[in-house]
This record gives C-alpha cells, structure tokens and sequence, in this order.
C-alpha cells in the first residue's frame, strides 16, 4: 500500500507562470523557497487517507487485519473489496490477486467474522456467477483507496467505483467498448431473497447472515440501477445454479443477475434497513434520491471526512507522517456503528439486536470494550460529545433488551474477552460532563453485571466473581485468565466507585469502593509480577515471565504488570517506589524479545507480532501493555515517556499496507495513534486527565463541537528534538505531566518548547504526577 503524495499543486504553480514570463523569474525564486510541506498542506485531508493501511494480514500475522473500507463516520453499513471467499474473516488480503465482489461490511475483526453481506460484481465475456469462477486479477497500481471513494481498474477492463453513504452506497461499473456487460448480485453464505423489477431497474431483497443475531434478523436491501435491462435472472451459490428469467427466488445463498447493454457504463445506488423493506425504500430516498451521478455522492462523502478532519489540524511534520495521522483518523471513527435509523418525520428508531424489537431513539454497535476503552472512546469525548451522549443512553437501552450490559456486541451481545467495561464508557462521560442517563440506572445494571456471571463469553458478567469477592481476587486454573481478570476488575470498581462518588450514591460508592485495591492480591514481591493464584492463597508454580497464557489473557506478566490504570502510585508503593517501578518499566524494553508459549501450545500472531517489533517485552500489538509508557510520567521520569511514545509512533506505524503492529481493533490501535500524536494520552478513563507524551507534529489545532479550539504549538519539534523542554497552557507555566479534560474544550494554547536532550527537573514533583486513586 504504497502512499503517493501528490505534487499538483506545484506542477500547476510552474505552468501558471509560463503566461506571465515578467514574473517568472519571481515566481519561480519564491517557489523554490517555499518548503514542499507547505505547498502539500493545501492537499485536501481526505486525501492523506490510505484506506489500505493494514490490509497485508493473515491468520498467523497482523499487520491491522483491517479491509479497506469505504464508509462514513459510524456509517451504518461500510463496502469494500472483497477478495476472500464467502464467509472469510480475511476479507481483503493485500497479497491477493483478485477481486470476487465490492461487499456491504460490518465487520470489525476478521475473527468474528461479519453479517448482513451481500455483494455485487461486475462481469464481462461469459456469465459466471459462482465467486470462484467470476474472480478477476487486478493489480494495486490501478486502486484509489480512501475513506470517500474506492476505484480498482480490474485486468478485463472493467474500472469499478464506489462512494458511500451512511446506510447506503453509489457503486459505478464501466464496461469495455462493446463488451458484454453483467452485474451480480451474491446472497453470501445463509438464507437470502431477491427480487427482480425490470421495469424499475431495482432489485430488492434481503440477507440473513451472522453468528450473533437475533432469530428474525434480517437486512433489507433496494438496488436501483441507471441503465434498462437486457436481460436478467436469480441464481443460488450453493451450486451456482442459474434460473435465467426468474424474478424472484428465496434460498440459501441466492442471488440475482443483470445484463445490461454491451459497454455500458452502469451506475447502482444501494441502501439497506434492519427494520423493513420500506425503511430500505425511505432510506434510499433520503440518502441517495438526490446523487443522480457518483461524483455528487462522492463529494458529499468527501466533504463530511474533510470537515472532520480539518478539526484535527496538524501542521508540519513529514507528508508520510500526515498519511499516517489522517489514516489512523479515518479508522479512529469508523467504530462503533450508527444502527438506528430515520423514519418520515426524521425521527430516530431502530430494529433491537438485543431482543428482535422495533424501539424508539438511537442505538450503537459493533465495538469491543475490552479494546476501545482505552482511547477509542475517550477520543469521542473529545471530538464526538453528542453522539457520546447517545451511545451511553443506549448502553443502558441495550442493557434493558439485553439483560447485560454490552461488552463486544456485533450486532447482538458477544460478551467477547473480559471485563465489564461498560461502567468505564459510562464513568468516563459523566466525568467528562456528558451526563445524558440516569447515573443510578448506570450503576444498578454495572452492580448487576458485577454480582453474576452472564451465558456468553468471558466478558458477559464476570468470571470467577465469587473468588473475586470472598478471596480478593480470581484463582487459577478455576478461571484462565484469571490475573488479568482480577486486575481490570478491579478498574471497573473504580469507575462504579467514581461514578457513585461524582453522583452522591453512598452505598455503591461502599460496594466499589471495598475492591479497587484488589489488584494488590495478585502481586507476588518476590518474584516482582502479578502471578496467578490459587484456591488456598498460594502462588501457580513454575512461573515464568515469559510464558503466555494461563492466568492471563494474551500476554504475559511482563505485559499485565501495569494494568492498574486508576492506581499507578499504588502500584509504585507496591513495588517498592519509584526506582524499582522505573527499573521494571525500562526492563519492559531491555529484556529479550523471546517467548513462551506456555497454554496456547503454539505462536499466536501476537507473539509474533511482539517479536518483530523487536522492543524487548513491549508488545504494542495487543492492548494490555499499550499504556505502558506513558507511566514514567508518574514515577518522576517524563522524558522517558516522551522518548518512547515518539519511537513507537515512528518504528511501529505506517500508512501502508503494514501499517499496524498488530489488529486494528475497531479504532483502537488508531485513537492510539492519533492522541499520541496530538500530545497526550488517556491512561486512565472515569478520570478527567490526559497524560502528556510528545506531540508528533509542530502544531495541532483541535476544534471542538462546542466551535472552541486547542491547540498544541510544540516549537522546535522535530524527529531528534523529542523532549519537552518547558511547557506553557494559556500564557502560564504547565510543570505537570497532565491536562484537564476542560483545559481541552474549554479551548486554549499548550505550548511546549522541544529539545534534543531530557529536561531532567521538569515534570517531577508530586503535584506534577497524574491522577491516583491512592493520592486523594
């Protein structure tokens, strides 16, 4: 995924002056003076997005395990390429060949697979119909892949684009001259229906495919073409068994198929309801009615991205590091999807995938706690206040249909990973001043979920919550995962404890408030690790930092040494203080990169990934550890966050098809990124702090909804001058590691002033270290 930047602003420059030859010598003397950054910054930011950064992953290794979606923010529905067959998680795999079909998506990682798909192909020569047969060669040289338009000039000659739209898309199939020209419509992998209105050139029809739906889901869809029909059919992809003529057909897997006129150039504007096939009707009406040609669709798509954009604003830096910035923006808001939808009068409602009902108001799905707690969702604080507000009311709606509190829905409950970080999106918005639910409400579903194990995976209730409570933590082998369990749960408490606090509710402020310190159970100062623990108190034998699994989840100890994200000052104490504390942090980087592979029995691509990244046990890959650096700035050594957070950015991240050091994980990895490079990072969420790192870019102007801006001015920046020389917030000297969230929207300057060498003395009394529960 190579990124191309444009010099056509300058090529436009110099042949504008070839008409005024008395100013060309002028002309040409202020051109070359002007640095080639400033020139490129009038480059639309939507262009810096590469939508295949990641793409060149596979089962054994990420480098994202992302597809290169064309979508709008939240959209509803995304399209891209596909390249994999039907029903494989690898989607699109840089290293593929060939193209089977542009494909509605929704999937946020290749292993849950995906749901409500369906695709179309366009097909030339021959009819073929089967995903094997009408697959076509194409090369990366003839892809544009960004966030409002997607085009691939396919080796038969058939140039396809596409454009979206919130639930919907504008695809455009251009036939060679004179060449037979078909679309196919694939039904996927389960129970699907179409039918045909030749008269209308539409097809209409719906899809049922997805591990994690309700019995009565369906998606409905309405195609209409520009171009009449010549000809057309149904087909099913069991047998790819043709019934040319039929208009309509019910099956698993069938599909439809249309000959238009040889060479024709054909347009199809596509939209898609879960609540019925009217709603499908309207909704093409409201969202592409009007976008008679792609370019209209694109240009509106392209519009939405670049204002969003634009309120990111980074100035200077390298064009590579641009790509990547608005790259890992354009993926820091794709997830969670929008699932409402807007009926006649505009209104908000939408088809439950909880309980199968039609409900009122908005709805929000497709994200994975476990990942996005740690920036996903505090960046939406940042950038997205109203539509966080909606999201934690429909928590607490999805919380009633449900019986449990989401924790990976896609698009019903998964319960996928661990902890219940439900109470963590809650607390954090609340303290941030979105305050849009019920705080009681709030806290009696995260009590429930707190006191109860749910029928879904780890991450639906809790595991081991008796142990948890009668012992102060979770025991091994009753629960694996167990350490990692004990350690998030733990976190979780403090948010209720937060939230109960904030909200004046004593007795859940006891409840929590009783097991915030439990992660102190789990720490072994003999061996200086959090280690599993048994039933009758003792410590799993043979430990090993090394070794994977167990006790906990993706990792080893060396990675969940540091998850006490609302204590980090307890944890110092716990470890013996400051310089033990800072040694084990710098010996995350120094140890060897090896592993063990210990429960899982072989490499997993994490470990893999930790390896290559070659940073000794920092394995950014996953998320337990990614916080990690960001820790020197409580323990009275701030520069060495600053040195790391920019090597990482550096070493780890790209714009191309490697891009990721691993999953993507619905925006994660990305918001990683993107707060760090804007200069600060939230270690902690139920808090109202960011902690400083070292702003990647010499300045960030942030514009909030609120039309107020932030800007970070970091003077002298540059990739040697790292380091945070003095730091200034609205004109007044800034010694602490640490911002207010109302520093930020309230509006304001941050200057730093960067240097090639640590300041030593800046950023090291007590008053300087970020929040810890341990210091109220």
């Amino acid at each position: 995924m190579a990124v191309t930047s444009s010099p056509g602003v300058f090529t436009k420059s110099c042949h504008t002056i070839m008409y005024l030859p008395r100013f060309k010598n002028f002309f040409i003397t202020f051109l070359c003076c002007l640095p080639l950054n400033t020139i490129a910054q009038q480059k639309e930011p939507v262009a810096y997005a590469n939508t295949l950064q990641g793409t060149n992953s596979e089962f054994s290794l990420s480098n994202g395990n992302t597809h290169p979606s064309t979508a709008l923010p939240f959209g509803m529905h995304a399209w891209s390429a596909q390249t994999g067959k039907n029903g494989d998680g690898w989607k699109y795999q840089y290293k593929a060949n060939t193209i089977r079909g542009f494909q509605q998506t929704h999937q946020c990682s290749p292993w849950v697979g995906d749901y409500a798909v369906f695709s179309l192909m366009p097909v030339t020569g021959k009819l073929t119909v089967g995903e094997e047969a009408r697959a076509t060669a194409f090369r990366h040289a003839d892809e544009i892949a960004r966030p409002d338009y997607y085009k691939v000039t396919l080796a038969n000659k058939i140039t396809a684009e596409l454009s979206p739209t919130e639930r919907g898309a504008h695809l455009r199939f251009s036939f060679p001259a004179k060449s037979p020209a078909y679309v196919v419509l694939d039904g996927y992998n389960a129970l699907s229906g179409v039918k045909i209105f030749p008269s209308q050139r539409k097809i209409t029809g719906y899809v049922t495919n997805g591990r994690f739906i309700p019995q009565d889901f369906k998606n409905y869809f309405v195609i209409v073409f520009d171009q009449p029909f010549e000809a057309s059919g149904t087909w099913e992809n069991t047998g790819n068994r043709i019934a040319a003529d039929s208009l309509s057909a019910e099956g698993k897997g069938v599909g439809a198929f249309i000959r238009f006129k040889s060479g024709a150039t054909v347009q199809a504007r596509v939209a898609s309801s879960y609540i019925s096939p009217e709603q499908a009707e309207l909704t093409w009406q409201q969202e592409l009615q009007s976008f008679t040609r792609l370019e209209q669709t694109k240009a509106a798509a392209g519009k939405i991205w670049n204002t969003l954009f634009n309120r990111v604003k980074v100035e200077g830096g390298s064009e590579e590091d641009k790509a990547t910035f608005y790259s890992c923006l354009f993926r820091a808001n794709l997830f969670s999807h929008i699932f409402y939808e807007y009926n006649s009068k505009g209104e908000p409602y939408y088809y439950s995938p909880y309980d199968g009902k039609i409900h009122n108001g908005y709805m929000y799905t497709d994200n994975g706690f476990w990942d996005t707690f740690r920036a996903q969702f505090p960046l939406n604080t940042l950038l997205h206040p109203t539509m966080e507000g909606r999201y934690m009311q429909a928590l607490l709606d999805a919380q009633q249909q449900c019986g449990w509190l989401p924790a990976w829905s896609f698009p019903g409950e998964t319960g996928g990973m661990l902890g219940n970080h439900a109470i963590s999106l809650l607390t954090d918005a609340w303290v941030k001043g979105i305050r849009t639910f019920d705080p009681k409400q709030a806290l009696d579903a995260y009590f429930h979920e707190a006191m109860n194990k749910g029928p879904w995976g780890g991450a639906n209730g809790r595991a081991g919550w008796k142990e948890y409570y009668q012992l102060g933590y979770v025991s091994f082998p009753e629960s694996h995962g167990s350490t990692s369990q004990t350690l998030e749960y733990a976190y979780d408490d403090f948010c209720g404890y937060q939230l109960a606090k904030l909200t004046g509710n004593d007795f859940y402020q006891y409840v929590f408030g009783r097991t915030i310190y439990n992660y102190k159970n789990q720490y072994d100062s003999i061996t200086g690790f959090m280690r599993g623990r048994k039933l009758d108190g003792s410590w799993q034998e043979n430990f090993d930092p090394y070794e994977w699994g167990g006790p906990y989840t993706e990792g080893n100890a060396w990675h969940w040494q540091w998850s006490v994200f609302h204590d980090v000052e307890g944890l110092i104490r716990l470890m013996g203080g400051n310089v033990p504390f800072l040694t084990k942090l710098d010996s995350v980087f120094t140890a060897p990169n090896k592993v063990n592979v210990g429960y899982y029995k072989q490499m997993i691509h994490e470990m893999t990934e930790m390896v290559n990244a070659n940073m000794g046990q920092y394995a950014h890959g996953n998320q337990p550890v990614q916080h990690m650096i960001y820790l020197y700035n409580y323990a009275g050594q701030p520069w060495k966050t600053q040195e790391h957070v920019r090597k990482v950015m550096k070493q780890l991240y790209n714009a191309g098809e490697n891009g990721y050091p691993g999953d993507e994980d619905q925006g994660q990895m990305s918001s990683w990124y993107v707060m760090s490079a804007m200069g600060f990072y939230s270690v902690c969420p139920g808090t109202d702090q960011y902690v400083i790192g070292s702003p990647l870019f010499p300045k960030m102007t942030l514009t909030l909804e609120n039309g107020k801006q932030f800007i970070v001015e970091a003077r002298n920046n540059s990739p040697e001058n790292v380091y945070i020389q003095s730091a200034f917030l609205n004109g007044k000297p800034w010694p602490h590691n640490w911002l207010r969230h109302a520093d930020i929207v309230n509006g304001g300057v941050l200057l730093l002033e960067m240097g090639n060498k640590p300041a030593t003395s800046r950023g090291i009394d007590p008053a300087d270290k970020p929040f810890s529960v341990s210091r109220l």
